[in-house]
């Protein structure tokens, strides 16, 4: 995407801060520099210039607000609640009140100084459904290819069924979390049943499955 905007003789970094209220008060007062006059000064008398530079900083905060607003574990229809909010996140109220807690808490931690010269505070949006479905079909074509480039002699190729979407979606995913324990919900459920097809020679090199996940063992069965 930078390649569009560079040249010969202009070149444009990208400078990642992650998680920088993590950091402390005399950083924050270094980058104070940085933002206002695009100069670091690391105090050997030399200077290094940012005006050629893209600067991202990521922050969790406010994110527990964020969590608590969409947890609906109590109360008369918070089941139905919580799959309105999965499935509709962007057509509800939720999106702009996200907004509005990430920047409240950005301005409760940094001082008006760091937060001025900022071009722009992205909050990010939460995921729906389809979103959801989307990575997950990323993450199965990733097993796919591992296992077509792990061994082409003994590869195998594998469907999972509709079925079996949903527990992983439910194991791996929610409205607080997106996707960060997809993939864990891929190694147990998918994964390590997989690995014990292999051992007992159930699949084979050249072999194509549809896998379910069984409603008792939790393990696929193969068709």
């Amino acid at each position: 995407m930078l390649n569009q905007y560079q040249t010969d003789t202009m070149k444009i970094s990208f400078v990642l801060f992650d998680e920088i209220e993590k950091t402390s008060d005399s950083f924050w007062n270094l980058l104070l520099g940085i933002l206002d006059k695009a100069t670091l000064a690391p105090g050997d008398n030399q200077k290094v210039d940012f005006s050629r530079a893209i600067i991202p900083m990521t922050t969790n905060l406010g994110s527990s607000e964020m969590k608590a607003s969409v947890s609906h574990r109590f109360g008369f229809g918070a089941r139905e609640r919580a799959e309105r909010f999965r499935a509709e996140p962007r057509t509800r109220t939720w999106t702009r009140r996200f907004a509005r807690t990430g920047v409240a808490a950005a301005r409760r931690r940094f001082t008006p100084e760091f937060i001025n010269p900022l071009d722009k505070i992205v909050t990010f949006k939460p995921l729906g459904s389809d979103q959801l479905s989307q990575n997950l079909d990323i993450e199965l074509k990733s097993v796919q290819q591992r296992i077509l480039n792990a061994s082409p002699q003994r590869s195998f190729l594998f469907e999972v069924a509709r079925a079996a979407r949903a527990p992983l979606l439910s194991e791996g995913t929610d409205a607080r979390y997106g996707v960060h324990h997809l993939k864990r919900a891929i190694e147990r459920l998918l994964l390590q049943p997989i690995s014990n097809l292999i051992a007992t020679r159930q699949v084979c090199g050249g072999d194509r499955f549809r896998g379910r996940l069984g409603t008792d063992a939790g393990s696929p069965d193969v068709h």
